[in-house]
């Protein structure tokens, strides 16, 4: 017989197993980088679909603005857009031209016609510039995919600032109000609007 009583806290309440160290983890180097970080930097580099995406067309002849798309999500997406057949708008932090080279190049190399916006989304006088040049780029807008996101890490919230709390808001939550607002009268029927959150 074997025994199935569940493991208990200090407290003698039911407790499950600690996550964080009931799995293996892998042997990756400890890494910090100042932010904005860099793909390049990192170690081993992350798969974002440059040497494994396949993409068959599903997208072809339809239009993509993309947010945070050096690097992340953003990066897997604009990959995968491009090798499906959308013509892209790619935005990034202007610090992040080198990774978001990498990304303009396979995108061009699947055969689209990219344009590359950087800026900073905490600004609404940006996001309507990015609108408005991808307007002008794509003539109009099928998927508005807004991945680009700000993250201030502390160890305490104490030391938070309210400024650092007001760009997280503005990049992470004002963005999507602002680009949506201007970007849906150039969004026919049956466009879509992605947000990651």
């Amino acid at each position: 017989m074997t025994d199935t009583a569940k493991p208990t806290s200090p407290q003698g309440q039911n407790a499950s197993p600690d996550p964080t160290t009931r799995y293996p983890i892998p042997s990756f180097p400890d890494q910090q980088q100042e932010k904005e970080g860099t793909v390049s930097a990192m170690e081993p580099g992350p798969d974002h679909g440059e040497d494994s995406y396949v993409g068959s067309g599903r997208l072809a002849g339809r239009t993509a603005v993309i947010t945070g798309a050096d690097s992340g999500i953003g990066r897997a997406v604009a990959i995968a857009y491009a090798r499906e057949g959308a013509d892209l708008v790619l935005t990034y932090l202007p610090q992040e031209q080198d990774d978001a080279d990498e990304v303009i190049e396979l995108a061009r190399k699947a055969g689209v016609k990219v344009t590359a916006v950087p800026g900073d989304l905490s600004q609404e006088s940006f996001c309507l510039e990015l609108i408005e040049r991808s307007v002008a780029a794509l003539d109009h807008i099928d998927v508005l995919c807004e991945v680009g996101g700000y993250q201030q890490q502390c160890p305490d919230i104490a030391e938070l600032t309210t400024e650092q709390f007001d760009h997280t808001f503005k990049t992470n939550a004002y963005s999507l109000f602002w680009t949506v607002k201007a970007a849906l009268p150039h969004m026919p029927p049956g466009g879509s609007i992605i947000t990651t959150s």
